[in-house]
């Protein structure tokens, strides 16, 4: 499979704004349409000192954040959008002074809504810290189209 054109810029939308730059995110990769980014674990980012885990706020934003590039990689092109629902389930606890990792893959696209599902792990998706469902509304409207996955690529 070729990659979608928008792929060169990914590491700049993954840590480009002011927020996700603050935080550290990076981009780590794109299989197919999953797309994976990167918060290195830092004492600053800690919510329970005692604990000495990432914060589930931070996570939340990991979360929503590679849902968008996920968004993205799905409309192979970069577009105004915002989260219209995001749900996090977590699962348990981070492991102490790790870096965790996110993943997100858009599977369905509609003319004006982009739903995905997203993992936060360390080491595999599989043994997730947290799993996202969520919506992101598309702000400029689109043909309707099926997903990659829908058209069995």
């Amino acid at each position: 499979m070729d990659l979608p054109a928008i792929a060169p810029i990914l590491p700049q939308l993954a840590s480009g704004a002011a927020h996700t730059h603050a935080l550290g995110f990076t981009y780590d990769s794109l299989d197919g349409d999953r797309v994976r980014i990167r918060v290195p674990w830092r004492e600053d980012l800690v919510g329970d000192p005692e604990a000495g885990v990432i914060a589930g706020g931070v996570v939340t934003t990991l979360l929503d954040h590679v849902g968008g590039l996920a968004v993205w990689v799905a409309l192979d092109n970069f577009k105004p959008l915002a989260t219209l629902d995001l749900r996090v389930d977590y699962m348990r606890p981070a492991r102490p002074r790790t870096d965790l990792i996110a993943e997100a893959r858009c599977y369905r696209l509609t003319r004006s809504i982009a739903f995905v599902r997203a993992w936060a792990f360390e080491d595999a998706p599989d043994d997730p810290v947290a799993a996202a469902q969520s919506a992101y509304i598309l702000t400029t409207a689109r043909p309707e189209r099926r997903s990659r996955a829908e058209a069995g690529e």
